[in-house]
């Protein structure tokens, strides 16, 4: 049986070609010659000297192919299959079908089903893995003394059962003592985070970045999935991507920023992170989620914003008039031509009408501004010394008081929870990060004990004294105007000239 299941193999593959070739002519009478290849694929060999075997047309079909034509098994087949096709006749069709000149479609199909459940009882047989050692070393192992030695070795092995039980419960208590106080103090009561005195196990390393080193650093595996909780946590992070220089190792970290400022804190940054093996990354910010930092912050963000936004403005409005005045000189060169041909028309008559309403109505709006602003300058003029800085801090309150209020009330709820949350860690319990201990996760660069600032820069631009001069005078007109309101400057000339 293993001779014909051999040879059923060997043309297995090429019988199936041969009848589905058979198929495609009777579909399309057309594709029969393409079926049975074509001449100029002869020529490329026939000038070589061939073997009996024919290797050169082992990929050309079994037998010529035509409608509804039973496979030969004799005559006309390809050489390079006939020693394949004799063996597969003599072990497989004769003791199946008899003697035969050529087979059926319907023929082949029966003895493919014979194969199948053939090879499917081989993988149900038991044993089979015994087939490879043969009959007689089978027998030699049954006659052999292996069975009692085996079964010597697996009584033995049963007697040690209650030691190896007594090293087993050893080894996971050993593996409790020097694991479980880790996980306890990292997952339970998250001393070692909260302590500083080492790093917790969900810290990856430390980012440095925009002169600050931030050291609550986790892995992220899906940035997207992980930002859509960890924004709960209110905490300003910054996701990374990380990349090892000259490796292709890659990794996405969050970073909590609780320190500095997050002026240039923008996707695009670079920065350099250290993993808990002292490895290098570089790092590249791709996501942030804002939210306060420090008060500080919060106090000073109305004035940056507000500086912000009239630097936006100024901006617009100087690429307007660029591009006005663009368009104006385009236009002007464009019909430069056509005006110097065409006769200078008259120019319209002087409307002094109209040129006064525009004054006028120029010089009401900056008479209003100049009386508003010296309502306000007399006013504070009119206070005492010590109540001037008082003004200017109280206003100053009222501008940043609000920003400072929310800031505040988000800073007290920092919380670590959602970010590993995100992570998987199912953490119930708050674990509030407040101001003085988000301040140790971010070092701010500072100078070093010691050292001092060298403030003087020996290729600075000269400074014209023309601004301060200009600022000068107009405090000091300012002032005299104010003084001639209140009359004091006209009693204080009238008693020094007398």
């Amino acid at each position: 049986m293993a001779d014909a299941s051999a040879a059923f193999k060997a043309v297995r593959e090429k019988v199936d070609d041969y009848f589905t070739r058979c198929k495609l002519a009777a579909f399309d009478i057309r594709a029969l010659s393409a079926m049975n290849r074509q001449q100029e694929e002869y020529i490329a060999f026939a000038d070589k000297n061939l073997s009996p075997m024919l290797e050169e047309t082992s990929g050309f079909p079994l037998a010529q192919v035509d409608v509804g034509k039973a496979l030969p098994l004799k005559a006309g087949i390809n050489p390079a299959w006939m020693t394949a096709m004799a063996d597969f006749d003599k072990a497989v069709v004769c003791p199946l079908l008899g003697e035969k000149e050529s087979i059926e479609e319907t023929e082949w199909r029966g003895i493919n089903s014979a194969f199948t459940s053939h090879e499917a009882w081989l993988a149900r047989k038991p044993g089979a893995a015994m087939d490879n050692l043969g009959v007689e070393r089978v027998r030699e192992i049954l006659a052999g003394a292996a069975r009692e030695a085996i079964a010597e070795l697996i009584a033995q092995d049963k007697a040690l059962e209650p030691e190896f039980s007594n090293i087993t419960s050893v080894d996971r208590l050993v593996r409790y003592y020097r694991d479980l106080f880790t996980l306890l103090n990292n997952f339970v009561s998250f001393s070692d985070f909260y302590t500083r005195k080492e790093k917790a196990v969900f810290q990856a390393g430390t980012l440095y970045l925009d002169g600050r080193s931030c050291d609550l650093c986790v892995r992220v595996g899906d940035m997207d999935k992980h930002a859509t909780l960890a924004a709960l946590s209110r905490i300003y992070l910054t996701y990374c991507d990380c990349t090892r220089r000259g490796g292709t190792d890659k990794m996405t970290i969050a970073a909590a920023v609780t320190g500095g400022d997050s002026d240039f804190l923008m996707v695009g940054r670079n920065g350099v992170f250290y993993d808990r093996q002292g490895q290098d990354w570089d790092a590249t910010i791709v996501k942030v989620i804002e939210h306060p930092i420090s008060i500080r912050q919060a106090f000073w963000s109305p004035y940056k914003r507000m500086g912000k936004m009239i630097g936006n403005q100024i901006h617009k409005f100087a690429s307007a008039r660029e591009k006005a005045v663009t368009g104006k000189a385009e236009a002007g060169i464009a019909t430069a031509a056509h005006k110097a041909e065409a006769a200078k028309p008259a120019p319209p008559p002087f409307d002094v009408g109209k040129f006064a309403g525009i004054f006028a109505a120029i010089g009401l709006a900056l008479g209003a501004l100049g009386t508003a602003l010296a309502a306000i300058f007399t006013g504070f003029l009119k206070l005492l010394w010590w109540q001037m800085p008082l003004v200017i801090a109280g206003l100053m309150l009222i501008i940043s008081l609000p920003s400072m209020l929310i800031a505040w009330l988000k800073l007290r709820q920092r919380n670590l929870g959602p970010i590993l949350d995100a992570n998987g860690w199912a953490v119930n319990a708050r674990c509030r990060i407040n101001v003085a201990f988000g301040g140790s996760l971010t070092k701010v660069a500072a100078l070093p004990t010691g050292s001092v600032r060298k403030l003087e820069d020996p290729y600075a631009d000269k400074k014209s004294p023309w601004p301060r001069i200009i600022l000068l005078v107009l405090i000091i007109l300012a002032l005299l105007w104010v003084l001639n309101q209140r009359g004091l400057l006209c009693r204080w000339t009238s008693v020094i000239f007398g």
